[in-house]
């Protein structure tokens, strides 16, 4: 009885004496899990408002193509705010298919949404990979919905050759880059797991 009490008081879950630990085990897992979402899902509300702020404070501030000097080593320009409308993805591809964009990043959000309210997702890093993901997306498709197919794009990275970006291609190539991690660090494990598995059966 006591067990039974103590499940459910730790979890809010009921569960019998018999299967206490099992089922407090993973109900705890199950409402630790879902809390993160919600969380993450926060923190992506809050990266498209900053997304959002970044682009009003740029378009607001400054005249298109003009170029603010933010770190310069002797004659090399690292890093500048420059201000262009992107009408394409990454390294102009797709220029001028606003609808195709829209259509394609619409998918992508509601997939990721979807996987992540369904918790499809298991690792933390999968969770966060996914609200970063569904950030980026929203934050670009807002000005290709509002602004004529056109993306406000002001951070210009000159080390490297690298198109102008902004804050949501940020919080999705981060996520998609954590998420490939995830994947791969994944597979890696399945492997080392079944090596182990077969040398332990020889």
């Amino acid at each position: 009885m006591l067990e039974s009490v103590t499940a459910t008081s730790l979890c809010g879950c009921r569960c019998n004496a018999d299967d206490a630990d099992g089922a407090l085990s993973t109900a705890c897992q199950n409402e630790k899990r879902s809390k993160l979402q919600y969380i993450w899902l926060l923190i992506a509300a809050a990266l498209v408002g900053f997304d959002r702020v970044t682009k009003y404070i740029v378009t607001s501030n400054m005249e298109l193509k003009q170029t603010i000097n933010l770190i310069k080593i002797g004659d090399t320009e690292v890093l500048n705010f420059y201000y262009c409308l992107n009408d394409g993805a990454a390294f102009s591809r797709f220029s001028g298919q606003r609808w195709i964009l829209i259509a394609v990043t619409s998918v992508v959000i509601i997939g990721f949404l979807y996987a992540l309210l369904a918790k499809r997702f298991k690792k933390p890093a999968q969770v966060a990979a996914a609200a970063l993901i569904i950030s980026g997306g929203i934050g670009n498709l807002i000005d290709r919905i509002f602004n004529d197919g056109l993306v406000v794009d002001f951070i210009d990275f000159r080390l490297i050759n690298f198109p102008i970006f902004n804050v949501a291609d940020i919080c999705a190539v981060v996520g998609a880059a954590l998420l490939a991690l995830t994947v791969i660090v994944g597979e890696i494990k399945d492997i080392r797991a079944k090596k182990d598995e077969n040398n332990g059966k020889v």
